[in-house]
């Protein structure tokens, strides 16, 4: 969950990591720090605070010169955001520095081993514990022969030995002005293959802007890199598989352009990115869907009597959607796990179930878990992924990729419209290949090509979203409400609000309002209620007015041309009409408006919430 860069080359290394750092802030922001070489001197700075309130302030009057160094921007697990806990951290003669994105679980006692030792520790860091075992088997290697891998690299195969737990690090020596060398299990980590110059980063857009030719390291890789060269091993079998892929996307993809924030960015990219994962999946001769990479054939589908969806967060919120498109459109019962809990229980998966992996960027450390837990059993796994060549994407049996682009701020947004497209698509495809007529399965795809246009049409109103956000600027509670399709929406809807302007909020399903939470309206919470001109609308309006009665002011999301809801309600928000199952993709865009626009008034940092990071790579 935390943001590491390295450079060597012939450039001066501290404008490319800073720059680097900037790019990566969003995988973690409390604290951030760079180590860089010159003439076998190590410079290190390092700051509390987001970079350009603290790294960039302190190297805007001194900037470390040479041209070879790593860098780090920290999300904390261990200790808390300060100056010493921030990273690079030393090891004991001081010559080497570590960054690392994970957790060494046996962290303490190797610390007790070290203070027994004589060893001072200045941080309350695991990292730091990383650095001095590191520093201690550098210590051991002097004075015996030459092996085959460089010194450096062989003292952080033999600490990574001895060390439990998910790492990706870079680590720098002074006796080695020339070297990073670099380690990852569980924690992304990526090689920039430059000319003359070469790059280590935790995500591939922190080095878009030099490079395009990358290498995705596999667990247990260790990579050295000079200005000219890089090795890779792997600790279990002393070689590794390696592979020169090209990025799916420019530099120019991660930057903000024209708004405000990268939250604003991608809520209006979803016409576009909506489009891009129907683009080439669509059959309308045959009436169903197409994939290139799920690696099933139509009678291994066929044969699936049971789908498990893992997931966390938003995706979490997607995969409920999915429940239920594949029990409705290809009648397949579905159970939808957090991945966190499915990881560890011992539930019963009979033969021919299916396991759906969903993760925005691929490297969320329970679902990773989870995948690797069924495919230990013999279950076939797909991912629904976004970033290409992530550890889940690499290790699936098949899959599918969003092509939504870098989705840079915190909250998720255009990941979660990519997802639901690209599951309804599949269930589509499930039924076409069981029950579901050519009829339906041509209405549901001809309904989904106007998605984008559709969304285009409620982004033209986001001005009026921003004036019913400014009423309620001031609540410190929120209540979401959908049934069916929408009750996922809802949930969705009250995390958006939850994350990016930390105001509490719950989503739940209309009907359970009566059991209990109805206790906590007044006219001080504000209900937003999801209430298409569906099969349950008056079921919903008669939830609405429950509210209402109580004197709770009230949201509501319609279809247009349902000018009577208005009577029931403090504001309206319209969308177009679309089929039932549909309606999640347009009614949740009106929701991140909504808390983008409340937050903002809040002056909260939408981009980067506090205590959140992008991707949690940790447990």
């Amino acid at each position: 969950m935390c943001g590491i860069i390295g450079y060597v080359g012939k450039q001066q290394a501290t404008p490319i990591l800073l720059e680097a750092l900037r790019r990566l802030e969003y995988r973690g922001y409390d604290s951030a720090g760079l180590a860089v070489l010159r003439e076998g001197d190590l410079q290190i700075v390092k700051q509390k605070g987001k970079i350009d309130e603290g790294l960039g302030r302190v190297l805007a009057k001194h900037s470390p010169t040479g041209s070879i160094g790593i860098g780090h921007t920290r999300w904390a697990t261990h200790g808390p955001p300060s100056d010493v806990n921030s990273h690079p951290h030393r090891d004991q003669s001081g010559r080497i520095a570590v960054v690392h994105n994970g957790v060494i679980e046996n962290y303490e006692p190797l610390k007790q081993r070290f203070l027994a030792a004589g060893h001072q520790f200045h941080s309350a860091t695991d990292t730091e514990v990383l650095a001095h075992l590191i520093g201690e088997h550098y210590e051991k290697l002097k004075g015996q022969p030459a092996g085959a891998n460089h010194p450096l690299t062989q003292a952080v195969m033999n600490a990574l030995r001895e060390a439990i737990g998910a790492y990706g690090i870079a680590v720098v020596s002074a006796d080695h002005p020339g070297v990073i060398v670099g380690a990852r299990r569980g924690s992304p980590l990526i090689v920039g293959v430059g000319e003359g110059e070469n790059f280590l980063a935790s995500d591939a857009t922190a080095i878009a802007p030099h490079t395009r030719q990358v290498i995705y390291l596999n667990d247990y890789d260790v990579v050295t890199l000079t200005a000219d060269r890089f090795n890779v091993v792997n600790l279990g079998t002393d070689t590794a598989q390696v592979q020169i892929t090209k990025l799916e996307h420019d530099a120019e993809a991660a930057e903000r352009g024209e708004f405000a924030h990268f939250m604003l960015k991608e809520i209006y990219e979803q016409p576009r990115t909506v489009a891009a994962a129907l683009r080439g999946r669509v059959d309308l001769n045959e009436a169903t869907a197409k994939f290139g990479g799920l690696n099933l054939s139509s009678a291994e589908l066929r044969a699936i009597d049971r789908i498990i969806i893992t997931a966390c967060g938003t995706s979490w919120h997607s995969a409920l959607l999915g429940e239920y498109l594949f029990e409705e459109l290809a009648h397949i019962p579905v159970e939808v796990e957090y991945a966190s809990e499915f990881r560890y229980r011992n539930a019963p998966v009979e033969k021919n179930t299916l396991i759906l992996a969903i993760t925005q960027s691929g490297e969320t450390a329970d679902t990773l878990a989870g995948l690797r837990e069924a495919k230990r059993r013999g279950h076939k796994v797909l991912a629904i992924c976004n970033v290409v060549g992530s550890s889940i994407a690499r290790e699936a049996d098949g899959g599918i990729y969003l092509h939504a682009g870098p989705e840079i701020g915190v909250a998720s947004t255009k990941a979660f419209t990519s997802q639901v497209t690209v599951l309804t698509l599949l269930a589509v495809l499930m039924g076409r290949i069981r029950m579901l007529s050519s009829i339906r399965g041509r209405q549901i795809i001809e309904a989904l090509g106007d998605i984008p246009k559709q969304l285009e049409r409620i982004l033209a109103h986001d001005e009026a979203i921003a004036k019913v956000a400014q009423k309620y600027v001031k609540a410190q509670n929120f209540f979401y409400l959908g049934r069916q399709y929408n009750f996922p929406v809802a949930l969705e809807g009250a995390l958006k609000l939850k994350e990016i302007s930390y105001i509490h909020a719950e989503g739940y399903p209309a009907a359970e309002m009566k059991h209990g939470p109805i206790a906590l309206i007044d006219e001080e919470t504000p209900t937003v209620v999801i209430a298409p001109s569906d099969a349950m609308y008056e079921k919903t309006l008669s939830n609405l007015q429950e509210i209402k009665a109580r004197g709770g002011p009230i949201i509501a999301i319609a279809t247009e041309g349902n000018t009577a809801i208005a009577k029931q309600c403090d504001d309206v928000i319209y969308l177009p009409d679309t089929l039932e199952c549909l309606f999640p993709l347009l009614a949740v865009v009106p929701l991140q408006l909504l808390s983008y626009h409340i937050a903002v008034a809040r002056g909260c940092d939408v981009d980067k919430p506090r205590n959140l990071a992008k991707s949690v790579t940790v447990e």
